[in-house]
Formats: structure tokens, C-alpha cells, sequence
């Protein structure tokens, strides 16, 4: 007997239109459903206001154009769209998915289409609240970064990621920060900054790992608040003397880590320049809220 299952609440907007969620379909002849040829984003939103938008807007373009795709839709059209799924996702907190695949095919194929349809899918969702992970301190292990070179493109090809985050999550972590010839990367899914000697360093933008937006602003009120950072290479080694671990991304913010591969991070509690970058953070998503930064 096949079980019945509720169909999924929301709406998505999917080449071309809004439907609902159990009415959104895609061809098996898909390149993004056969291949992962595709690009995606994640956009935080907070009382209705998309956070970092344009910078949201210029990571995307820049991945389409390393998997050398057109941008289907002009800059203009994505702020309409976008303000069309904060207002289909009810306001107020969200995260808003873009996913641009090179679209259907004629037949199976790993060469381009001659001429591709691209497949868009926008899709707004509550933003998940981080805040009890934050205050409690996440949990963090080291494993190998068994990815391709091109990081820093935000593909929808994650099976890597997705076998870290899992491993990650049967040793009982909720994050795997990834090492590659004895340098830490990134997370599955964030990126990492580490203080050592009072000074948080973050791993220099590169081919290795995603340039995070959240990351970008992180180290932007930092350096407007005088609190002294650098990007620059992370040895793995480094990880084990240091006073705080964060981690940070589009989704859970920022969070500090207080337990690596089973040991504490400092004292096994969030540390007081966590404290002073999250209030940072935090003031400025309310500024975004009344509509004072963007």
C-alpha cells in the first residue's frame, strides 16, 4: 500500500509563473536533474528586506558565467521577481532559493545543448531561527575535502558537501570544516573564521572555497568596529590552539563553535569576541529590517 503523504504547503515561481509546490514539475531530460549543471542561491530576507541583495545578484551572475550559461533573466527582472517571493512567502523573515539549471534536452548528453533553455526556480521559505544553536554553541569535526577544485562557483552539484554534512552528523556534529593539503577551506556548508592571539582570521577568498556573502559582511563590521582581522591561509593544525571558532553562512548566520573533533574551543563556551560580532551582526540585521542598510 503506498502511503499517503500531504502535499507540500507554499508556491514557487518555476519558469515563468507562480503554482504550488505539489503542481511543480521538471523534465527527466533536465540537465540540472541529470548532470547538476546548475547554479543556485540562498538569499536571507528580514522584515521583507532581502539582505545584500545586489551582492546576492553578482555571486550569481558570476557563477552562470563560469559554467558559461546566459543569465536568463536581466538584473531588473530579478529584483521584481525576488519582491514577488518575499510577498508569495508572507514577509517578514525568509530565505529566498534561486536555482538556474542549463534546462531540458533533446536527449542525454554531457556536450551543451546548441541552443539551452534555462530551467528557473525561485522559492521562498521561512528562515529557520539559529538562535538556540547559537547560544548553546555549534559542534564541529575536521574531515577531508574530497571536492572539485571549483569551489568558489555555487553549483548545484553538492553530493561532496552533502556526504560531509552527513558524516558530520553521525559523529553527532552539525558541521564538518573541510581540510585540503593541510588547509581548512570551509565548511560543508559555511565558512570559518578563527581567533588566535585576539585577531579572527578568515581563509582568503580563493578557488577552494565560496565567497560567502555573509562572510564578506562579517569581516566589513569588524573592520568598521576597529576589531582587528585578516584573511589568510588556515593551517589545520591551527585549529587546535584556537581561542574561538566561527562559522557562518547564509541561513544560520553566524555561530560560534565550542566543541572540535570531541574537545572544547576555549573554555567549550561561546567567547567574547563571538559576543561582539554577533551583537554587530545582529544590529545590522535590524537595520535592515527598518530599511537603513541593505
Amino acid at each position: 500500500m503506498v502511503p499517503v503523504t500531504e502535499p507540500p504547503p507554499g508556491r514557487c515561481w518555476l519558469d515563468g509563473r507562480w503554482l504550488p509546490l505539489a503542481q511543480a514539475r521538471v523534465s527527466v531530460l533536465d540537465r540540472g536533474f541529470l548532470f547538476g549543471d546548475g547554479v543556485y542561491e540562498v538569499i536571507p530576507v528580514y522584515g521583507g528586506r532581502p539582505l545584500r541583495l545586489e551582492q546576492h545578484l553578482d555571486r550569481l551572475e558570476a557563477s552562470l558565467g563560469h559554467i558559461r550559461l546566459a543569465n536568463p533573466l536581466p538584473r531588473a527582472r530579478w529584483r521584481e521577481l525576488l519582491a514577488e517571493a518575499v510577498h508569495e512567502g508572507g514577509g517578514g523573515d525568509l530565505a529566498l532559493y534561486l536555482q538556474v539549471t542549463r534546462g531540458p534536452a533533446p536527449r542525454r548528453d554531457h556536450a551543451f545543448p546548441a541552443e539551452p533553455r534555462p530551467t528557473v526556480l525561485v522559492l521562498p521559505s521561512p528562515l529557520a531561527d539559529a538562535g538556540a544553536l547559537r547560544a548553546r554553541g555549534a559542534v564541529v569535526v575536521t574531515l577531508p575535502d574530497i571536492r572539485w577544485r571549483w569551489c568558489h562557483v555555487k553549483a548545484i552539484t553538492l553530493l561532496a558537501n552533502v556526504l560531509a554534512r552527513q558524516q558530520a552528523a553521525e559523529l553527532g556534529a552539525d558541521e564538518a570544516l573541510l581540510v585540503r593539503d593541510g588547509l581548512v577551506s570551509e565548511g560543508s556548508a559555511s565558512n570559518v573564521f578563527v581567533v588566535a592571539d585576539g585577531v579572527v582570521r578568515t581563509p582568503p577568498k580563493g578557488e577552494h572555497m565560496l565567497p560567502g556573502i555573509t562572510r564578506d559582511l562579517v569581516l566589513e563590521l569588524l573592520r568598521e568596529a576597529g576589531l582587528p582581522c585578516r584573511e589568510e591561509p588556515l593551517p589545520a593544525a591551527r585549529l587546535a590552539g584556537a581561542e574561538e571558532i566561527w562559522i557562518s553562512s547564509s541561513t544560520r548566520e553566524l555561530l560560534p563553535v565550542v566543541r572540535l573533533d570531541g574537545r572544547p574551543v576555549g573554555d567549550g563556551r561561546p567567547g567574547p569576541l563571538f559576543a561582539r560580532a554577533w551583537a554587530l551582526y545582529d544590529a545590522y540585521r535590524e537595520a535592515v529590517r527598518r530599511g537603513e542598510a541593505g
